[in-house]
């Protein structure tokens, strides 16, 4: 009784923030160079505990009504869905989500844009209790069932509870921008849980706090051939937050600069948490990146500084008359 101590939890969330876009910020709904987007991403995260955390996501969107809007903007349309299942998938969140947003031009060319974003998703939760083991289920010869059953909104067939079902909103906005129609550089901002849904677990009920994000970024070419692209984010909630920078260089390995075979090699840095070398490859539309993380903090006694690996892929559908318009690389 006389023992205290914390205890912390966290959202979903990619090392490789910068190739999941619509788990980013709803803005980036539709906002790239082509007819459509396909963008996966599957982590799995602190392996040497049991499968602590082990998230896999997939978003479709694509820009709609080019006939009727403005030259240069872009209407987004997307959906998205992302599962995350913890302790060896004992705990398991789903998530489904629809987005919109609009881009509005700033300047004949495009280079220039303002967009903002909103989002639909509902969550549910499920809980499997007859893998669960509790203090006074502990006997001689080991542990036997017992407390299990006493959960109350369990089915008593499957042993599951499944009481955490909810709708939320959120939003973003996004800035992103050009000097010359080849470099690119955005600042983006996004709040995730704005309504603060209520979520429940046997009789106790709670409220999630907001998670805010801050992001930025750009892409520059330094030659024909090589381009230095980076980015960073720090994101909060409650009392927790992180923030993750670094960048990578790439290299142009076929010197087509209209269908490029691009090598990237680079990291980012999880402050005072991981070190994230991260390895890509982009061609013919397709964009495959693998990162794994190195714990660098006390958790690394645990981890044996096995942080995790994350592989993400991207593919966007382009038209033969694609303009090249600059938006953020992912």
């Amino acid at each position: 009784m006389l023992i205290s101590g914390k205890c912390f939890s966290q959202d979903p969330h990619f090392s490789q923030f910068f190739a999941s876009p619509l788990t980013l910020n709803p803005a980036y709904t539709g906002k790239f160079d082509g007819l459509w987007r396909v963008a996966a991403n599957h982590r799995d995260q602190w392996p040497t505990i049991p499968k602590a955390y082990v998230t896999t996501s997939a978003s479709f969107d694509f820009p709609i009504l080019q006939k009727y809007i403005p030259e240069g903007d872009v209407f987004g349309v997307g959906v998205s869905a992302l599962t995350d299942a913890s302790a060896s998938n004992i705990l398991k969140l789903n998530y489904g989500s629809l987005a919109v947003s609009y881009h509005k031009s700033l300047d004949e060319n495009s280079y220039n844009t303002i967009g903002v974003g909103f989002q639909g998703t509902y969550s549910s939760m499920t809980l499997d209790i007859t893998r669960l083991t509790f203090e006074d289920e502990l006997r001689q010869n080991g542990f036997a069932q017992g407390t299990s059953g006493e959960y109350t909104g369990s089915n008593p067939l499957t042993g599951r509870l499944n009481n955490g079902n909810y709708f939320e909103g959120n939003a973003g906005i996004l800035f992103s921008g050009s000097t010359n129609g080849e470099n690119n550089y955005y600042l983006g901002v996004s709040m995730y849980h704005i309504t603060q849904p209520r979520v429940s677990f046997k009789d106790i009920s709670w409220y999630l706090n907001n998670r805010l994000t801050i992001h930025g970024g750009g892409s520059f070419p330094l030659s024909e051939s090589i381009g230095v692209n980076f980015s960073i984010i720090n994101q909060s909630q409650n009392k927790a937050s992180e923030t993750v920078l670094g960048g990578a260089v790439s290299i142009n390995a076929n010197g087509d600069k209209v269908n490029p075979t691009n090598v990237y090699v680079g990291s980012w840095l999880r402050l005072n948490d991981a070190f994230i070398p991260y390895i890509g490859l982009e061609f013919n539309n397709f964009r495959i990146g693998a990162s794994y993380d190195i714990n660098t903090s006390s958790l690394k006694t645990g981890t044996s500084s096995r942080g995790g690996s994350e592989f993400s892929l991207i593919y966007i559908k382009r038209p033969p008359e694609s303009k090249g318009i600059p938006c953020p690389r992912f």
